[in-house]
């Protein structure tokens, strides 16, 4: 090559450069050669034809409405690609076109239009006339929206929120939109709120606890108990969402806003009267609504339920709700009492039924022997059936003359038949007490005297309960204890060490526990008493005695007399 030659070549080169920085990075007129099902190919008049992917006249669902010879702006990405082509852009011809209005529109806050054409991870592509933005998820709506399909493809105005020219980054809100739009109304709309006044509304969301209302830009709070009068779950056995509903304003608080709306303030109160409709003692049916394991709740009629509690299913103790009864059953009850005030029915299952109770001392009269089946087996006592709805209970205490041993209580089982003793009949009280050691002689004494409080008895000393006291039998065979603060007047004396199993000592009982069947006694109390009274028989100012003389004559009658 010669120098002419490879001066020629350098001017030339330098010349295309010189060209490709001026045109580069421009909007410029082109016209339209050719088009086929890929690319456009555009003459802009300089050493090559450029070609535009036909996509990228077709975004956000446009059509392709161009033919060959049509005159468009196009943006020159780069004069020239690996194939010497020159690379075009027909989105950014737009968006260069377009840059300008946005920029205006974001200083002063106005909006633009564009339609939402496809979903990307975090929100959705906006086409803004040609230009292409993003729209975050939280910017769809002023509230979370299921179903974005009616706003796909639809012209409608956004707000930008950013722009990055030198990225061709631009994203736009259409909840600022609506925002601004619903200022105006939701001002006046709460201007106008009132307590007591009714409106419409159109449900927009619904939770587990009430329904959320929209009253004119305004959302207010549905909750389940003033939905209807019946017991409602769910808000959305009743209403649905995008649902209109009449409802009335319960509560308005104008500084927080917060509005609480109701349904079945509309209607009357179904309760008014039900004491006189639903009479106590009156047999009804109603279908059931709930189950739970304190009890039934029935409707007798919409809005008013009354509840079967657990202890008024079934003559028969421990008796589950969920096996007497499932949601929707029609079930007959009787009223036991009706509370207007407090919206309260209490209903008897049992009552329908011929009660047990009354004949059950004539059939089962105390001191009667019988065998019955175990049912059940319970930390203080077994359960034995009497008959098909009453059972009653031997105390543990009453298995044994002595303090009952595990060994004792495990050789029961559930299922099992054993005999046993009516010790005592409590019909008010639905309670039978049952014994199995009555069967036999009490080793100890008497085992038909009667116990009270007050009572000076002897008992037997069965266990050392080292700092705590002693555990005593006394003669009727019933467990006692005397604490160890009740072993002795004198504080000195107070102590366990002084006293052997087997020792009888007298005491005086301070207290008896029916549900334990254990008898609480004092060793002081009987020394208190006996030294009061040793005092007033001997006591008298004019006999010069000293108290030690006193409770020592005392003292001896009381061993004379033993």
């Amino acid at each position: 090559m010669t120098e002419e030659n490879s001066k020629q070549s350098f001017a030339e080169l330098f010349e295309e450069a010189c060209k490709a920085s001026t045109w580069e990075g421009k909007v410029v007129k082109g016209t339209i050669v050719s088009i086929d099902d890929n690319f456009v190919t555009i003459d802009v008049g300089l050493k090559s034809e450029g070609r535009i992917a036909t996509s990228e006249f077709t975004v956000g669902g446009r059509t392709l409405e161009l033919k060959a010879g049509d005159s468009i702006d196009v943006f020159i990405d780069r004069y020239e690609d690996k194939s010497g082509e020159i690379v075009l852009s027909r989105e950014k011809a737009l968006r260069e076109a377009a840059w300008e209005d946005f920029e205006k529109c974001f200083k002063e806050g106005t909006s633009v239009m564009g339609t939402m054409f496809s979903r990307v991870k975090g929100g959705f592509m906006v086409d803004l006339n040609g230009a292409t933005a993003f729209l975050p998820g939280s910017q769809v709506d002023v509230r979370p929206v299921k179903d974005v399909t009616p706003l796909m493809g639809v012209s409608q105005p956004f707000l930008i929120l950013k722009m990055d020219r030198a990225r061709d980054n631009i994203v736009v809100s259409r909840k600022g939109i609506l925002e601004g739009a619903n200022a105006e109304e939701r001002e006046k709309v709460m201007a106008s709120l009132e307590e007591g006044k009714i409106i419409e509304g159109v449900v927009k969301n619904i939770t587990t606890y009430g329904a959320f209302v929209d009253i004119g830009g305004i959302d207010g709070l549905l909750h389940n108990a003033d939905i209807a009068w019946r017991r409602v779950n769910h808000p959305s056995e009743v209403v649905s969402i995008g649902q209109k509903v009449q409802v009335m304003v319960i509560k308005f608080n104008k500084e927080t806003k917060r509005i609480s709306l109701g349904m079945k303030q509309l209607t009357k109160d179904p309760w008014e009267g039900v004491d006189k409709e639903f009479t106590v003692g009156s047999r009804v049916s109603g279908k059931v609504t709930n189950v739970t394991e304190y009890g039934i709740f029935v409707e007798l009629k919409e809005g008013v339920e009354g509840l079967v509690y657990v202890s008024e299913i079934s003559w028969k103790k421990n008796i589950s709700p969920t096996k007497m009864a499932n949601p929707g059953d029609i079930i007959d009850v009787v009223v036991l009492d009706v509370d207007v005030s407090k919206r309260r029915m209490g209903l008897g299952i049992k009552q329908l039924q011929e009660n047990p109770w009354e004949k059950i001392e004539k059939d089962f009269p105390v001191g009667h022997v019988f065998e019955g089946e175990i049912t059940n087996i319970t930390e203080f006592g077994i359960f034995v059936s009497m008959t098909k709805d009453i059972d009653g209970m031997v105390h543990f205490n009453d298995i044994s003359w002595e303090k009952p041993k595990e060994e004792d209580i495990a050789k029961f089982q559930k299922g099992d038949k054993i005999t046993v003793k009516v010790l005592e009949i409590e019909p008010d009280r639905e309670r039978v007490s049952l014994g199995i050691k009555q069967l036999t002689e009490c080793p100890y004494g008497n085992a038909d005297i009667e116990l009270k409080r007050g009572a000076v008895v002897t008992c037997i000393i069965s266990e050392i309960k080292g700092n705590e006291g002693l555990e005593v039998i006394l003669s009727n065979g019933a467990l006692g204890f005397i604490k160890n603060a009740d072993l002795a007047k004198d504080r000195q004396d107070r102590r366990t060490d002084r006293f052997a199993v087997g020792e009888k000592v007298d005491a005086k009982i301070l207290s008896i526990d029916k549900n334990t069947k254990k008898v609480s006694l004092s060793i002081k109390s009987l020394e208190i008493e006996k030294e009061k009274k040793a005092m007033e028989e001997f006591g008298s100012s004019d006999s010069g005695a000293s108290l030690g003389d006193i409770l020592g004559v005392a003292i001896g009658k009381t061993q004379d007399k033993q």
